[in-house]
């Protein structure tokens, strides 16, 4: 993999799509903004907290050693002062000085280690455990089976106040364009204290503080005044208001009792442009829609790969891009992300005619496979967010007229997201399921690893590939970018002969917002850059 200048070349294409303006009257600094938002699936933890609505909180009440521009998706330093190697393989960290929590205690090399230590423990059940195993010792504090040996990453030295060391268990050319997830974040004391505490009012070192939070109803955020970071909120706070259905926080936001919608419904995007004009944004995001099979199901599992490319085959992505989505999404035919570009590690076509719409080939394939298990396929989803219903149902449609069948495909709603991931998590699905993934930073490894990569943190279907494991070893240790990058694709080669998890669309970023506001961008992971809005 590349160094520090991979993500600027691999998102170039947002720096023009990604500024808003609106508002005309003079910015109140004081004044807050309210935005759609759904309840996280866990406590907002920096290493349990793997999906979207979980993370947009993290990313305003947390920094870290790095931070993905807001407009490019590189990866700078924030609370890095300096992060040197010579061998890729061990690394000295230096925090910057002057950094302190919300509650006044200052920002260490300790507060880094201590909150990774914690989020390796295999003790801790945290989701985010994963993006520690590359830390030396990994293995003793989180093993495969068994309990822990050690409690604490033996790969992890304090050095100072300001310093410390990590030893990784291989080369790892670009370990630190990570450590700009949330996963990566400091902690403070009191997170360990007093935890149940922590867990009732979060602190972080970001810039706002949460005030008060009502699941189910509505998360208030206020601006920290003393915040030392260079990118202070330029309003007084953000009112998180959960909405089970976008559509209701589409027409809250043109009748004036919501100020920004992130997420604009299917129905709407015909008549967005219109109804918001220049406030309304559409832009390219690292977002990939995906079906996901549960490889632990002996239907779907080991031996089933002809049914599941068969399924794929069904699928006629063009019209339900063009139909459902307006175009707001592009038929999917890898599982990366446009976003990254040629250099970053798309390529197009690399999912091959796995990917391509033929009715013939569909059916002859499904048979081949043993055929829809009882005779029928079941897809499931959230459809609180995203217009996973419409979809889903387009999807349904494709594949019964594919099939020949209207019965063959049908769909389980589920209400929210949080019961939503509650069912993945424990392995309790029985067909395929929507797997969205929203890249945590700009690299092809991103896209791959954490989804496919055995017992990697987001592989819910629990597919398993040994091969594939030892492509992103050997990428991962690569330090020649144009090697590393051709690794990774070759695993995805292994991805369309397996069809593990069946991509569907490329997604893009959408969001609409009152007149009150201006300077609304979304960032390359499709996040609202809430600290830059300015309220009038």
């Amino acid at each position: 993999m590349r160094g520090v200048t991979w993500a600027a070349a691999a998102v170039t294409v947002l720096a023009a799509t990604a500024t808003a303006c609106g508002g005309g009257g003079a910015s109140d600094t004081s004044a807050v903004l309210s935005s759609s938002w759904g309840d996280p699936q866990n406590p907002l933890e920096p290493a349990n907290t793997n999906e979207v609505q979980g993370g947009k909180v993290l990313s305003m009440i947390f920094r870290g050693l790095k931070e993905y521009d807001p407009k490019t998706g590189e990866a700078k330093d924030m609370l890095a002062e300096r992060i040197e190697s010579d061998d890729s393989q061990n690394y000295t960290v230096t925090v910057k000085d002057g950094w302190t929590f919300s509650n006044g205690e200052k920002v260490t090399a300790r507060s880094f280690v201590d909150a990774w230590n914690y989020g390796a423990l295999l003790d801790n059940k945290q989701k985010n455990a994963y993006f520690f195993e590359y830390i030396d010792g990994y293995d003793k504090v989180h093993p495969s089976s068994g309990n822990p040996t050690a409690k604490t990453l033996s790969g992890l030295t304090v050095k100072d106040d300001r310093t410390f060391t990590v030893k990784l268990t291989q080369k790892f050319s670009t370990w630190p364009e990570t450590l700009g997830y949330a996963a990566y974040a400091p902690l403070p004391r009191s997170f360990f204290d007093d935890h149940d505490a922590w867990l009732d009012k979060p602190v972080g070192n970001g810039p706002y503080t949460i005030d008060s939070y009502a699941k189910g109803s509505e998360m208030r955020l206020r601006k920290w005044e003393d915040y030392p970071g260079p990118d202070k909120a330029r309003n007084g706070g953000v009112d998180l208001k959960v909405y089970t259905d976008n559509n209701t926080a589409y027409t809250d936001l043109q009748s004036g009792n919501l100020d920004l919608a992130d997420d604009i419904p299917a129905a709407q995007l015909k008549n967005a442009p219109k109804d918001l004009g220049e406030r309304y944004i559409n832009q390219p995001a690292g977002i990939l829609q995906t079906l996901a099979f549960p490889y632990y199901d002996k239907n779907w599992g080991a031996g089933k790969e002809k049914l599941r490319i068969g399924l794929s085959r069904a699928i006629d992505r063009e019209q339900i891009t063009r139909q459902i989505f307006q175009k707001t999404r592009t038929p999917a035919t890898d599982w990366t992300s446009p976003v990254l570009g040629k250099d970053g590690g798309y390529k197009s076509g690399l999912c091959g005619d796995a990917c391509d719409y033929d009715p013939a080939a569909a059916k002859k394939l499904i048979k081949e496979g043993g055929g829809l298990p009882g005779g029928k396929v079941t897809l499931t989803s959230n459809v609180d967010t995203g217009s996973h219903r419409e979809w889903m149902d387009a999807v349904c449609n494709s594949i019964n007229n594919a099939l020949g069948n209207e019965r063959a495909c049908t769909v389980d709603p589920v209400g929210t997201f949080a019961d939503y991931r509650n069912r993945i998590t424990g392995h309790r699905m029985t067909g395929p399921f929507r797997a969205g993934w929203q890249m945590d930073y700009p690299l092809i490894q991103n896209f791959l690893q954490p989804l496919y990569y055995t017992n990697a943190s987001s592989n819910d279907g629990k597919w398993s590939n040994k091969d594939f494991d030892r492509l992103v070893n050997e990428a991962n240790a690569e330090t020649d970018t144009g090697r590393a990058v051709s690794t990774f694709q070759d695993g995805e080669k292994i991805l369309a002969e397996q069809m593990p998890a069946i991509p569907l669309w490329y997604q893009n970023g959408s969001a609409g917002y009152s007149e009150r506001l201006s300077d609304v961008t979304l960032n390359p992971f499709s996040v609202p850059v809430y600290e830059q809005i300015k309220v009038s």
